[in-house]
């Protein structure tokens, strides 16, 4: 499936510091995928939308000619047939990049005159930059992660904002401050949704001066004057000493823990932008809902998300939400969301409570802990997705409390956490004992760490059991 290009902002980062600018529009004709909406017009011998979509096309690929007779866009290109693309989009799909480049090329030298669509070509590129990306970024490798980014621009897209953040902590690992606050600054610049502005203010504040911190919040309302009372209140809790941004462990507490698994996928990079104007979609009408159902059934996300680039019905936007936020992208599923859940139970039944369940999610995996549990509350969610939510919001408050110091109320996260679904991860439970330790309770903690250790045997259970003997 072959997803249209359109215009999207792209961050292009220089040599000497990050700057954000609008890209250029990529065009290209029309393909075979493209024509769908236009066949099924021709089939049902409907000329008014026939026209309609020919305007758009007209559009979309200032490239594109339409043949004299249109009779011959029904017609199945044979180098279609004779290329099976769709192996292609399964490769990519299934992260192996090499395979799909060796389909490519074998397609390229077949004799039918095949060339690879140009979306095809970005896409995988992209997401094997986005995989070295997020391997650097693993591996705190600060100068191959900011070189990767800067070779990269379609790593830079607002709806894949997460990126931006992640280059912005690269930048202060190597120890270049002012490229991080021009990344963050210029991020705002760009992705000018209030989920978006909050977060990068949030982590802008962790190393911004209240000066440099002013002076973004004024940008800010110039640019979303319509979020003017969320941003004042959110200024005033960060200028005023209450931040929310990502902190590291304190060092004051007497035992060091290892560091937690992640409760939920970390906030990653969505790949194709939701349209601006979601809200004036109609609520049915694009011709790809069925595939892009199926695709979703079918986990296929990446194909789903190829397969519904910029949704023209708010059900095909709804799908792709999910399939955004299954593929780690949920600044975008975040959006799809919204929007969905305004136009609420018109879609289908129980839509506006998933598309509430959706946005909670895409919360929790952006670690807005309490702007989840907020959504959550505003509807009756299945018991089923009420657990899942409340287990989520358990342990990143649990980590947090324990982060910030707060042994005795992590301890009670954690328990409540366990209560509620009858264990405690691994690594949540070391951490428990570790928060029992640092809260006094030293035999509590000793207890926590031989029942571990006597479950599997680790060097972490051992530097706990050590760290309760004490001096």
């Amino acid at each position: 499936m072959k997803p249209r290009l359109k215009q999207s902002k792209i961050f292009s980062i220089s040599v000497f510091c990050a700057v954000l600018a609008a890209g250029p529009v990529l065009t290209q004709t029309a393909g075979f995928e493209d024509l769908r909406a236009l066949r099924y017009y021709l089939q049902q011998d409907d000329s008014a939308s026939v026209q309609a979509e020919l305007r758009r096309l007209r559009i979309a690929f200032p490239d594109w000619q339409p043949p004299s007779d249109l009779n011959q866009i029904l017609a199945q290109p044979a180098a279609q047939a004779s290329v099976d693309e769709g192996a292609i989009w399964r490769q990519i799909e299934q992260r192996n990049y090499s395979a799909a480049r060796q389909l490519i090329e074998q397609g390229r030298q077949s004799g039918t005159g095949w060339t690879p669509p140009a979306d095809m070509l970005r896409v995988l590129e992209t997401n094997a930059a986005q995989d070295e990306f997020d391997m650097a970024v693993s591996r705190r490798s600060a100068g191959e992660a900011i070189s990767i980014a800067r070779r990269t621009p379609s790593l830079l897209t607002c709806e894949r904002i997460n990126n931006a953040w992640l280059l912005a902590d690269m930048y202060v690992l190597a120890n270049q401050q002012s490229s991080a606050i021009a990344t963050y600054r210029n991020t705002l610049q760009s992705c000018q949704g209030y989920a978006q502005m909050q977060t990068t203010l949030e982590k802008s504040s962790a190393i911004a001066s209240n000066a440099e911190l002013r002076e973004m919040f004024g940008v800010a309302r110039q640019l979303n004057p319509g979020a003017k009372p969320q941003l004042d209140e959110l200024e005033a809790r960060l200028l005023g000493g209450t931040s929310t941004a990502p902190q590291t462990a304190q060092s004051t507490q007497p035992a060091a823990a290892p560091a937690p698994q992640s409760p939920a996928p970390a906030a990653a990079p969505a790949r194709a932008q939701a349209p601006a104007a979601s809200g004036a979609l109609p609520l049915q009408g694009d011709g790809r809902i069925a595939q892009v159902r199926r695709l979703k059934e079918q986990e296929q996300y990446a194909s789903c998300l190829a397969a519904s680039t910029a949704p023209r019905s708010l059900d095909v936007l709804y799908e792709r939400s999910w399939c955004a936020f299954s593929h780690n992208r949920p600044t975008e599923a975040l959006v799809g969301f919204q929007t969905a859940a305004r136009a609420g139970d018109a879609l289908g039944p129980n839509v506006r409570r998933d598309a509430h369940f959706g946005l909670a999610l895409a919360y929790l995996s952006m670690n807005m802990t309490e702007q989840a549990a907020h959504v959550a509350s505003q509807v009756r969610l299945s018991e089923s997705q009420h657990q899942e939510l409340e287990g989520i919001v358990l342990d990143q408050r649990g980590v947090r409390a324990y982060r910030a110091g707060d042994f005795r109320q992590a301890i009670g996260y954690f328990n409540a956490l366990e209560n509620l679904n009858g264990a405690l991860r691994r690594d949540l439970a070391i951490l428990r004992a570790y928060a029992y330790l640092n809260s006094g309770q030293r035999q509590h903690a000793r207890s926590e760490f031989e029942r571990l250790h006597s479950q599997l045997a680790t060097a972490e259970t051992r530097e706990g059991i050590n760290a309760t003997r004490g001096p």
